[in-house]
């Protein structure tokens, strides 16, 4: 007889744990894993894992017996030294340095201190895993395993961990919610306050839904978590499936590479950050190692020294996959590896050297050649790494450069191979070096013509990764292309072939910039005519101030002379148009009068400047033309200027430029290219990926065209997007954000519908009932449940963004009443939700109106201020109670919620033996969330709990005790023994003169680093349990006394310091 499910069991069958969680333990076991089941894990030296408690996140047995395998033969006390090392507190260290220190001692072996046969002391270096056996180590995938932290207690979905190690984090979310909730949900809370000690050891992070996944570090914002959608080749049509990123990540031999191999930690602004490497970076380092072998072991010299072109579009890591190249071949291959870093410009050398030094690839030792004699020195000298321009290559003419080394285990790689390879300095290079191997990195692929002289150098492509393929994969942003050339723009076909042509080679230096001038005068003079420079200017200032995403611009100019008129000229308007928003602002009133005092704090704190190249008597030649250099030059010589432009918050926003910084000079959150200088080719494509780069915030890239290169973009992206596959650009015109907008509104539309919201109604309602509208609309929203919620906000953040890259197009506006209401809706939603930090989101907000209303969007009134999450004992429920029974259901109950959990987070911090109260509270949530409660039975529970926590938060008070002692009493009377009155006073008394012991003569600096002091806080607490009452049995005593010990340890860190201060707890 068939038994039919309930409703509950059939949808179980669509959740997290049979569509994602089980099918991923199969996968990692078909992989060779063990997996087990933590649920129910048991503690001790006998328990499940053998665990001390649910805090130890390293599972000691498995570490241990790993240790004795790969390093037969050492005394026990070897691998004691190695555990403790690798156990070792790291709480007080920031959690990328423990990250770091944790990784040096699992890749560079474990030091510890033995003595030999003859009892002299010696120190040995054990390895913790087996790098050149995957088989000879321990995979172990866990499944629930409880963590526990200073204050919370956390259910991990998946660990992965080799030799007892949690290398491996993965969290995972049903297929119907938005992958990003993994992270702002989970992973935030998790590694920030919750459980931060598990990240210490960990080697990267999946987050997954089943059908979209996405992998990134403990350092990594969600935006540069990222998709891996390959497993064994870059060719392959690629997938977002969590299948693929276990397969592709977690097979033991790809596990152990990743980590050893292509895993770093780079000094940037603001302290280090891990990397791994992305997927294209992965599987193109790989195939172009696995070419030097197969070439070196073919035995045919000349063909290893052809070790092929390497193409990864411009904005997709390439520096840093050189790094991941050389490191590799270091650790791994045979040899004594020499790698000379060969470029054609400063910029470009200097921004891979330093990618090198930040990376810790190079330590100062290796050096950049400062002079053609220079660089023979270095060579003749015995370097991992040299830096050199290729034009330091150089000879006398007619002299033959050379013959320096003959080794075959040197490799020259050069970056933008196709620039500077095929003239007398690569000739040189290969004089020098005649057994070299040459590997050639570029951002752009090999242009008709160039390929044949490219393989006589390098050999055939090694790697591609388009330009298409890395916005498909997230690597890099679309970039949108906006036509805004003036009607004077250049009409002749042939015209800017011609310029480009000379521009291109040439790169404008003072000799070419007369020779343009010579050969094509009207038609110069038509590009750099004053009137029409002038209504570029006063467009740009406009467009610059009505964008969405306010990130960096440059405008890109012809020449020298140009960038500074350009840079006077946008000065004039931009103080004209100052001076009109100011006239303004006077008569303006209400949201008009805000937004004009943003658009004026812009105008106020925005920088400009100019960046151009050095040239002899520059300074006397454009005073010719009316032009004045020298404060630019001094500006340029006396100022960091690329790094104020890197800085995200720094005022340097606009600069103006027409040779520097448009190759080799990243700047993540620039967004947006004025060009007014014709290009093609190489230069073009290399010049727009300024704006590809990804950043927080940031969702496209913008290239405004003041010169008409259309065509030529056309060109080169047919080449640049697919080689050999004409058609598809992955440049596309503004009209399909358009078209994205139209269809986020049209499912906004359909699912407020749906829940019975009428949008268009609350667009058309008068401002002045408008907030009413709203609300009852978010109300309707919070009581369709999480996942509906949920779903809105997902679509609110989408419409949110998209409108922001289309403005500030005129196309905005049919769509700003729509675009701003859904958003609007959304950020009232968050803002009810803790934790109750909304500035970032108001803020965003605020820009976003300002920016609709710029564009004659629809406006909303007065908006409703987040009320402040207060004391719980001021709620007055009566209140409450008539507030939700007037219908502001849903609305009352996030609020009540979100002000149970903030007194929840400081009351569990004070106290773990709250941590009941904790649990209660999350199963009651979990219970509402799986609709087994209605809203009004969720309301009043809610009530009720909120009522007994105030109980509780009171508690200290009638025992006459600080939060403090509190804590320690509660450890010594829960969940035994019994006690009579008078003992509990004994009790009491014991937890106060203790804890009065402790904090004035124990607990000093550091107390926690040394054997002594830890012995003495011991020491004290083991003299005090002595007066315990009868009730307290001595292995009961035993108990308590390491309960305490581990309360004090974790809570108190000397000096005074601990986690009670500044949260009441003072002493009655």
């Amino acid at each position: 007889m068939t038994t039919l499910l309930t409703a509950r069991e059939v949808t179980a069958t669509y959740g997290e744990l049979v569509l994602v969680e089980l099918p991923a333990m199969d996968c990692f076991a078909s992989l060779g894993w063990e997996v087990a089941n933590l649920y129910d894990e048991t503690f001790g030296v006998d328990g499940t894992e053998g665990r001390k408690s649910s805090a130890e996140v390293i599972l000691v047995p498995r570490l241990r017996r790993a240790l004795e395998r790969i390093n037969p033969g050492y005394p026990a006390t070897a691998y004691e030294q190695a555990i403790e090392q690798l156990t070792e507190d790291r709480a007080k260290q920031i959690p990328v340095n423990a990250n770091q220190a944790f990784y040096k001692l699992l890749r560079d072996r474990v030091k510890v201190d033995i003595t030999d046969d003859e009892g002299s002391p010696q120190t040995v270096e054990l390895s913790v895993i087996d790098w050149s056996d995957p088989d000879n180590n321990d995979f172990f995938l866990a499944q629930q395993m409880w963590v526990s932290g200073e204050m919370y207690k956390r259910r991990c979905d998946l660990l992965g961990f080799v030799n007892g190690i949690p290398l491996v984090f993965v969290e995972l979310k049903g297929p119907h919610v938005p992958l990003k909730s993994a992270y702002d949900d989970n992973l935030k809370d998790y590694k920030g306050q919750s459980i931060p000690q598990l990240f210490h050891p960990n080697a990267f992070i999946i987050l997954s839904n089943g059908s979209q996944t996405r992998v990134g570090t403990l350092t990594s914002p969600w935006e540069h978590f990222f998709e891996w959608r390959r497993i064994d080749d870059e060719t392959e049509a690629g997938s977002t499936s969590l299948e693929t990123a276990i397969r592709g990540l977690c097979d033991k031999r790809r596990l152990l590479d990743l980590v050893e191999n292509f895993t770093v930690f780079e000094t940037a602004r603001g302290g280090l950050i891990k990397k791994v490497a992305k997927n294209h970076q992965y599987l193109g380092v790989n195939k172009a190692i696995a070419q030097m072998v197969k070439l070196r072991e073919s035995g045919d010299r000349e063909a290893a020294k052809k070790l092929g072109v390497f193409w990864h579009t411009q904005g997709s890591g390439k520096s840093l996959s050189m790094v991941f190249f050389t490191q590799k071949v270091l650790r791994k291959l045979p040899g004594k590896w020499t790698f000379v870093m060969v470029t054609d410009r400063a910029e470009l050398d200097d921004q891979i050297y330093k990618t090198f030094t930040a990376t810790g690839a190079i330590t100062g030792t290796e050096v950049q050649a400062t002079s053609a004699e220079n660089l023979k020195a270095l060579l003749r000298e015995d370097h991992r790494y040299v830096f050199s321009l290729i034009q330091k290559f150089r000879t006398d003419k007619g002299e033959a450069y050379p013959k320096i080394s003959e080794r075959d285990d040197i490799v020259v790689i050069t970056d933008e191979a196709h620039r500077s390879q095929y003239d007398v300095f690569a000739l040189n290079m290969r004089n020098a070096l005649p057994n070299a191997a040459f590997l050639g990195f570029t951002g752009t692929p090999l242009i008709a013509g160039e390929e044949e002289r490219t393989r006589e150098v390098f050999g055939d492509y090694v790697s591609v990764y388009d330009f298409a393929r890395s916005i498909e994969d997230g690597a890099t942003v679309p970039l949108y292309y906006e036509n805004r050339s003036p009607e004077l723009q250049i009409i002749n076909d042939h015209l800017n072939r011609d310029i480009e042509r000379l521009l291109e080679e040439a790169e404008l230096d003072e000799e070419q910039e007369k020779k343009l001038e010579r050969e094509f005068a009207r038609e110069y003079h038509l590009i750099t005519r004053d009137d029409r420079l002038e209504t570029i200017a006063a467009d740009l200032v406009k467009h610059f101030l009505g964008r969405g995403y306010r990130g960096k611009a440059m405008m890109v100019c012809i020449d020298k002379a140009t960038a500074v008129r350009m840079y006077d000229k946008v000065q004039a308007h931009w103080k004209k148009h100052l001076a009109e928003l100011e006239a303004q602002r006077k008569t303006a009133s209400g949201d008009a009068k805000e937004t004009l005092a943003d658009k004026i704090m812009v105008m106020r704190t925005t920088d400009m400047a100019v960046v151009v190249s050095q040239s002899q008597n520059e300074i006397e030649e454009l005073k010719e033309k009316g032009l004045d250099l020298v404060p630019h030059r001094q500006r340029m010589v006396g100022e960091n200027l690329d790094e104020q432009f890197k800085d995200p918050d720094g005022a340097l926003r606009l600069v103006f430029v027409c040779a520097m910084w448009i190759t080799g000079f990243d700047v993540p959150t620039c967004s947006t290219l004025y060009l007014d200088k014709p290009m093609r080719n190489h230069t073009l494509m290399q010049t727009i990926a300024r704006a590809n780069r990804v950043a927080p915030g940031k969702t496209a890239g913008l290239i405004v065209d003041y010169v008409g290169i259309f065509r030529n973009l056309q060109d080169a992206l047919r080449i640049y997007a697919k080689p050999n596959q004409p058609g598809q650009l992955p440049i596309k015109d503004k009209a399909a954000l358009v078209e994205q907008l139209e269809g986020l509104l049209r499912d906004a539309q359909s699912l407020c519908t749906r829940l019975g919201i009428d949008l268009s109604g609350i667009v058309n309602t008068p401002p002045a009932q408008r907030l009413e509208a709203l609300q009852k609309a978010m109300d309707v929203i919070l009581a369709a449940g999480e996942d509906k919620t949920k779903a809105y906000l997902l679509l609110a953040g989408q419409v949110a963004r998209t409108f922001k890259a289309i403005l500030p197009d005129g196309q905005a506006n049919a769509h700003a009443p729509s675009s701003v209401l859904v958003a609007y809706l959304g950020a009232m939603i968050k803002a009810l939700r803790p934790p109750p930090d909304i500035a970032g989101v108001m803020s965003d907000l605020d820009a976003l109106l300002d920016d609709s209303i710029a564009t004659e969007g629809y406006r909303i009134g007065a908006r409703p201020q987040a009320e402040a999450l207060i004391d719980l004992s001021q709620i007055d429920f009566a209140a409450l109670q008539k507030k939700f029974e007037e219908g502001k259901k849903a609305t009352e109950t996030e609020k009540l919620k979100g002000q149970i959990e903030k007194k929840l987070d400081t009351m569990v911090r004070e106290n773990k033996g709250r941590i009941d109260f904790l649990e209660k509270f999350q199963k009651l949530i979990e219970s509402y969330n799986s609709s087994s409660h209605n809203l009004e039975a969720f309301f009043k529970e809610l009530m009720h709990f909120a009522q007994n926590l105030t109980q509780e938060e009171q508690r200290a008070t009638r025992e006459n005790l600080s939060e403090e002692e509190l804590a320690i009493f509660d450890l010594l009377t829960q969940p035994e023994p019994e006690l009579t009155e008078k003992e509990k006073d004994e009790v009491k008394k014991v937890a106060k003169d203790m804890l009065a012991k402790l904090k004035a003569e124990k607990l000093v600096l550091d107390w926690k680093l040394k054997t002594r002091t830890k012995a003495d806080v011991e020491r004290t607490i083991r003299d005090f349990y002595i007066r315990l009452p009868g009730a307290y049995t001595p292995e009961l005593k035993k108990e308590k006394r390491a309960k305490t010990y581990a309360h004090i340890y974790e809570n108190y860190f000397g000096a005074g310091l601990s986690v009670y201060q500044g949260m009441g707890a003072a002493a009655h």
